[in-house]
């Protein structure tokens, strides 16, 4: 078997533990190859820092709801966006909010706040611990202490998932596979891989470790994510967690698949990531040009003004649907708060007129009965 692709860890008690990156690079490369493409046009779609950092915020919050859920955090996604936004204090909190104000604090410090790519990022187990250490803050636990290697048997996943798996399960065998994990993902061969294959791989071996007494998974998917943003990528590290959320038997089977493969074939985990890239930057790359489509409105909306194609009113009115986005009838106009300031001294008649000028300019449409803005019209 290469060693180059397959390593084997000789260990204590839990025998040999393989480190792979053994996969089937035709099924992949069509993936990788998507991927690569999608994000160098993201990259280069203009977007305003603040409509960015409006973006990632969002993105935030939906991966911190995402990754504690997955662990069976019961908070629905407007606590967590409360919790997120409260300033920290000394109030008191129940485990289900401790978990949420720790993933902020991991994220901030190890997602959003090392935003500078490096040419060859070093995973530590430094960075690992520390992670850890954040994320299982202040929780109570029989057999965990943050940022330290277990010493007991644990059990991982279920029947309906691919079976129970048990991790290596004393505290020598632990410190040597992370000792070697750590060799591993720096080495040559992985470093050399594309961004998202390598932070793939880190997250599944340290899944295969489990090394903590709890805090595993988020601690995976935050080491995924750290990797993935000090290689260069933007809005994707920060988006996964929610696509395993709302994949959820996907991302659990895929991981089991992957480890009871007879030849360490980590195909299935690999691909199921991809998948996840790949939709996440799609999902990005509609926003933005969303967002871009939006202010060339702006600015085709006050040429028309400037030339007295269209009124002020019907120049307001187009940017205040411009924000809201929403169908409206004719009687919105009067009895809704944002429409009302604008036809408050109006008649139906002149409302209706100006309906039908927007409308006969292609810059508002009809359907089921209500109006609505018509973002294609530049098309």
């Amino acid at each position: 078997m290469d060693n180059n692709i397959v390593k084997k860890v000789p260990t204590f008690k839990a025998g040999n533990f393989v480190f792979s990156r053994k996969c089937n690079e035709g099924e992949l490369s069509p993936s990788l190859l998507q991927s690569r493409i999608l994000y160098e046009t993201v990259r280069d779609l203009p977007i305003l820092p603040e409509l960015s950092a409006q973006i990632e915020e969002e993105l935030i919050r939906r991966s911190i709801f995402g990754t504690a859920a997955l662990e069976g955090n019961p908070l629905s996604e407007e606590r967590v966006e409360q919790i997120i936004a409260e300033p920290a204090g000394n109030q008191k909190m129940g485990r289900a909010e401790k978990e949420i104000r720790n993933l902020k604090a991991a994220y901030d410090l190890f997602v959003r706040g090392r935003q500078v790519p490096v040419a060859v990022f070093k995973l530590e187990e430094d960075h690992i611990k520390e992670i850890h250490s954040l994320v299982t803050h202040d929780i109570e636990h029989e057999h965990n202490v943050p940022g330290q290697y277990r010493n007991h048997l644990v059990k991982v996943g279920d029947a309906e998932h691919g079976g129970v798996y048990t991790p290596p399960k004393v505290l020598a065998d632990i410190q040597t596979l992370m000792r070697e994990f750590i060799q591993w993902i720096n080495g040559e061969e992985i470093v050399g891989l594309e961004p998202p294959m390598r932070a793939a791989l880190a997250h599944y071996h340290f899944g295969l470790i489990h090394p903590f007494g709890d805090g595993n998974g988020r601690t995976a998917r935050l080491i995924e994510a750290f990797m993935m943003r000090l290689s260069g990528m933007k809005y994707v590290p920060i988006m996964l967690s929610n696509f395993y959320y709302r994949n959820m038997d996907d991302y659990f089977w895929a991981f089991s698949k992957a480890r009871k493969s007879d030849n360490h074939d980590v195909t299935p985990f690999i691909g199921f990531v991809l998948k996840g890239v790949i939709e996440s930057l799609n999902e990005i790359k509609m926003r933005i040009i969303f967002f871009i489509r939006k202010f060339a409105l702006r600015d085709y909306y006050s040429f028309l003004r400037t030339k007295k194609k269209i009124t002020q009113r019907q120049y307001d009115l187009l940017i205040t649907l411009l924000d809201k986005l929403t169908p409206f009838a004719l009687g919105d106009l009067f009895s809704v708060s944002s429409f009302n300031v604008l036809y408050r001294n109006a008649s139906e008649r002149t409302a209706r007129r100006d309906l039908k000028k927007l409308s006969d300019a292609r810059l508002l449409y009809v359907a089921e009965g209500k109006y609505q803005l018509n973002l294609q019209v530049l098309e």
